[in-house]
């Protein structure tokens, strides 16, 4: 009995003998074949296609000498088809790399979320369990603050200083009346807003507020460029994936993929060279990315290597709340001096007697997320955007081998078969084949390739200028200069040096460890695009300040 190999090698050969002999014969006989694939295909009406082969004097591409089974509206169709199946391998081709960054935006995205509800609980946390007279009031200071935070990490136009300063202007108030000068506490806003605006003058927390515009600008900002980054590559990709092919391309890819239908040739596949010098033809102005994708995921390597430290976000946030315990400590240590200072400033209150609300956690607050929780400590950010470069690396050169890639794994005949050369079934491709790019296109025999594409242009300026972005993001060994702020702010020049004096080595309680466990992004594809973050993520900030106070409250 024949054994699966030799039928095999036997239905090859006879699909050899077929495909070579149906170039030697005077033509087909029947166009039964044809008019079945381009229904099936199509989905086009059989009716009014030819049954036998005909001369096919009004063809515009698909000429040939011999009887043709096409008519002119089944070349449109075919026309048609040619650009759909090219933008479908185009499509597929991108995928896994398509997947790979929008699903770690996604997961980067939901990952400083959680990271943000951890860091605020942790706030929480030590004000109900250390400042509890101060928890209530404080709760809405520190929800504006990790608000705030959220929303400059999303894209949102708002600015690091100011929302530092805020919260620090804010806390004041609440130190002074409770711990300063504690006793009988409600002063009346006026007195507590010139409190508030004393604070800058009196500096009750020392240089804290100043360290944590430092730190807060070190991380926020690369991982803001890093997730802003990641959703241009989507755009790329998506615009890539999408294109507008020219006329003379859309004529080259039908007579390469249907033209030898016309033949009665459903089975062929273009030879290997006269893909590669159609598709390098038709994709010379993406090839021209190639450079720019190379740089783009080289300046997001680089980037992701020099976020830890003072410029770890994940560091910084989760030990935001020992930074705020020291400046409350700080200023209630030097309470005698600020309290002359603020007498001199604002006067002596008038005071009315009060019971200010307290704060407990219990299990009814734990269901509410206001807990700290363990965590792996191998699945912290770092490691996630470790992961993720990592795979990222592998299609440094993906638009420079597109067209290869397409002809090797989708669209030419394999090495040693008779394929279609664009005329007839031939044993090999005689043509010389160029390269990659434009410049290469000068001596393509198959296609003239002519002027720019203005939206690749468009997408060349798009990565050159965030590449500037993430260069300039990328913290140099000696020193760097940041720019805090959407739209200015302050200027300083901080060392690339983590110390004890940036939270390095933590302080009062103690460090907490970067242990943020990552979620699973499976679950989070479908998260909605950078535009859209900072608008969802106000809306879900403004219902879990209601649910915290309710909370607080119990």
């Amino acid at each position: 009995m024949m054994d699966a190999r030799t039928w095999r090698v036997g239905c090859r050969c006879l699909l050899l003998l077929a495909l070579v002999g149906s170039t030697r014969s005077e033509g087909v006989q029947s166009c039964e074949e044809v008019r079945k694939v381009f229904q099936w295909r199509l989905a086009g009406a059989v009716k009014g296609l030819p049954d036998s082969p005909r001369p096919g004097p009004d063809l515009q591409v698909c000429t040939s000498k011999k009887p043709t089974c096409c008519t002119r509206k089944m070349e449109e169709r075919y026309q048609i088809a040619a650009r759909q199946d090219m933008q479908r391998v185009l499509q597929t081709s991108s995928s896994t790399l398509k997947f790979l960054i929008s699903r770690n935006a996604a997961a980067f995205q939901e990952t400083l979320e959680t990271l943000i509800r951890q860091a605020e609980n942790y706030t929480s946390i030590l004000f109900c369990n250390t400042y509890r007279n101060m928890a209530l009031e404080a709760a809405a200071s520190i929800q504006e603050f990790f608000t705030d935070v959220g929303l400059y990490l999303f894209g949102a136009d708002v600015n690091p200083e100011e929302f530092v300063n805020r919260f620090f202007d804010s806390l004041f108030p609440l130190v002074y009346n409770h711990l300063i000068n504690p006793g009988v506490t409600e002063s009346s806003l006026e007195y507590s807003e010139c409190i508030r605006m004393a604070r800058r003058d009196v500096s009750p927390f020392g240089n804290i507020p100043q360290r944590v515009m430092g730190q807060m600008g070190r991380s926020l900002l690369p991982s803001r460029t890093f997730l802003q980054a990641l959703n241009l590559g989507i755009e790329v990709i998506n615009t890539t994936d999408h294109l507008y092919f020219s006329k003379e391309c859309g004529r080259v890819l039908l007579r390469m993929q249907y033209c030898p239908h016309c033949q009665g040739l459903t089975l062929s596949k273009p030879c290997m060279g006269y893909c590669l010098n159609v598709m390098r033809g038709c994709l010379a102005h993406v090839a021209e990315l190639n450079p720019h994708w190379h740089a783009y995921i080289r300046s997001l390597e680089e980037l992701s290597d020099a976020m830890h430290g003072t410029y770890d976000i994940e560091h910084v946030l989760l030990n935001f709340h020992l930074l705020v315990n020291d400046a409350v400590m700080q200023a209630h240590v030097d309470g005698q001096n600020l309290s002359a200072r603020v007498n001199k400033i604002c006067g002596r209150p008038i005071r009315s007697p009060t019971q200010s609300p307290r704060c407990s956690f219990d299990g009814i607050k734990e269901k509410h997320g206001m807990k700290i929780s363990a965590r792996n400590g191998e699945e912290t950010l770092a490691n996630r955007r470790k992961e993720f470069i990592n795979s990222l690396r592998l299609y440094r050169t993906f638009y420079g081998g597109l067209a290869d890639q397409l002809c090797v794994n989708e669209l030419a005949a394999a090495d040693g078969l008779p394929c279609w050369n664009g005329e007839d079934i031939v044993k090999s491709y005689t043509q010389p084949v160029v390269g990659n790019g434009i410049k290469a296109q000068s001596g393509n025999p198959e296609i003239k390739v002519k002027g720019s594409d203005p939206v690749i242009n468009q997408i060349i300026d798009k990565l050159k200028h965030v590449i500037q972005l993430l260069q300039g993001r990328s913290p140099k060994p000696d020193k760097w200069e940041l720019q805090m702020g959407s739209g200015g702010g302050m200027l300083e020049q901080v060392s690339g040096d983590c110390d004890d004096e940036d939270g390095c080595g933590g302080s009062g309680s103690g460090e907490v460890k970067r242990t943020l466990k990552i979620t699973d992004c499976e679950s989070i594809c479908g998260k909605l695009p950078i535009a859209d973050i900072a608008g969802a993520y106000i809306r879900r900030r403004i219902i879990k300040l209601h649910l915290t106070i309710s909370v607080l409250l119990t």
